[in-house]
């Protein structure tokens, strides 16, 4: 710890120096990755351990290849970008490596100043401020959509603005119908058009059709896995459960995320089956609290389950019309359209997995997250199964309350070993 907080002091010391920043952040990113590539984790499967090796090989690659990025937030049809070798920087996924690094306000506080809304989510504020203060190096092109979060557009078409980039966003119709396949999968070709100018990259039909028999392959081996959880102990980290977040999505379809699959599939079996109190988590980890860490990561005795956005698309895709497939995805995702869907999909998945609680983290900044919870609760209720909502910043340690937390959480587990 001591470690990180020098390097958080010295990225802090030289914020208006973005070109040093930048590389202090790929040099930590670099001996992480090495770290990871060297050394096991004797704790976690060799799966997981693998998983911290891509998890920042991903957040590596478009702050290197700089030519080669896009931005993009965590619903985008990154599929597309795969295929046309782009590398796609998430800005969720940036904005929790701040938090990792510890110098995630100095880039909120940054974005705050230059004129955004503190209201806005945290995530947010922390990739503007990031890309206004000149650390991320600007791409070629963004890709946003309307799925879930309402700030997506807003942040998207004000950096747009600011960096002279040229961007796509998807609207994606809230309800389900032929119709609104056609509409939206109007929307995807004419985005690779777009791509196709910014970047002066063909797209590859034929590559992009492979990335979806990849993902297939993915939504197999998920499926397993979420079969397996109902009886296996795996030890994780709440880390390694965001770490899943990011190559669920951003990175579905890649060959990197295959491996992961397929050594955990093959790592089902020699899990110990759990004796564990299981909790399943809706919304967002946040992998920075000291009473989360200590009670869940590597834990025999309290099990992260799993974490819903992770579930959230598992059907087999249609390949051979990939644009399409992609669109009947983006429609059928759990968390697009009324919030009544995500309930029912997560009654799906407690069906699947029996935990003994679910715990909801309200992210400040979320508030359809917020607005919804209740829903959840009430169904929950009705079934029997305990459950604890919290509230918190998952991209700003400012605006957690360690005490709070820290007492409604040891409560929700008493009551869950009783």
């Amino acid at each position: 710890m001591d470690l990180v907080d020098t390097y958080a002091r010295w990225i802090k010391k030289n914020v208006d120096d973005p070109e040093m920043v930048r590389k202090l952040i790929i040099l930590g990113l670099k001996a992480e990755r090495a770290y990871f590539s060297l050394f096991r984790d004797k704790q976690v499967p060799r799966s997981f351990n693998y998983l911290n090796k891509i998890g920042v090989e991903f957040i590596l690659n478009p702050l290197i290849y700089r030519d080669q990025s896009a931005w993009v937030n965590l619903f985008a049809p990154t599929e597309i970008l795969h295929a046309m070798d782009i590398y796609p920087l998430c800005i969720e996924a940036l904005s929790s490596f701040l938090v990792g690094f510890h110098c995630e306000d100095v880039y909120v506080d940054y974005a705050q100043r230059s004129g955004i809304s503190d209201t806005l989510c945290s995530y947010h504020k922390g990739f503007i401020g990031a890309a206004l203060a000149g650390l991320l190096p600007k791409p070629k092109f963004m890709i946003t959509s309307s799925m879930l979060c309402d700030a997506n557009i807003s942040t998207f078409r004000y950096l747009s603005w600011y960096h002279h980039i040229p961007m796509y966003s998807i609207d994606v119709p809230l309800e389900y119908s032929q119709q609104s396949i056609s509409y939206l999968e109007k929307q995807l070709r004419e985005m690779v058009k777009m791509l196709e100018e910014a970047t002066g990259k063909k797209m590859d039909e034929d590559k992009l059709k492979d990335i979806i028999k990849r993902e297939n392959k993915i939504h197999a081996h998920m499926n397993r896995y979420i079969d397996a959880l109902r009886y296996k102990c795996h030890p994780t980290t709440l880390t390694l459960e965001m770490y899943m977040l990011f190559i669920n999505h951003t990175f579905m379809g890649t060959q990197p995320t295959l491996n992961f699959y397929e050594m955990l599939a093959n790592e089902l079996n020699s899990f110990p089956h759990s004796r564990a109190k299981r909790v399943f988590w809706v919304h967002i980890v946040p992998f920075y609290p000291y009473a989360l860490k200590q009670y869940f990561n590597y834990s025999h005795k309290y099990e992260i389950l799993g974490l819903d956005l992770n579930f959230d698309y598992l059907e087999k895709m249609d390949y051979e019309n990939p644009y399409r497939a992609l669109a009947r995805k983006m429609l059928l995702n759990n968390n697009n359209g009324p919030y009544q869907r995500k309930v029912d999909s997560i009654m799906s998945i407690v069906d699947r997995l029996q935990p003994d609680g679910i715990i909801h983290f309200c992210q400040w900044g979320c508030k359809q997250s917020a607005g919804g919870m209740m829903l959840l609760k009430k169904a929950l209720d009705e079934r029997g199964i305990p459950f604890l909502a919290l509230d918190g910043d998952g991209a700003d340690r400012r605006n957690h309350h360690e005490g709070q937390i820290n007492t409604r959480l040891e409560a929700f587990l008493e009551m869950l070993d009783k």
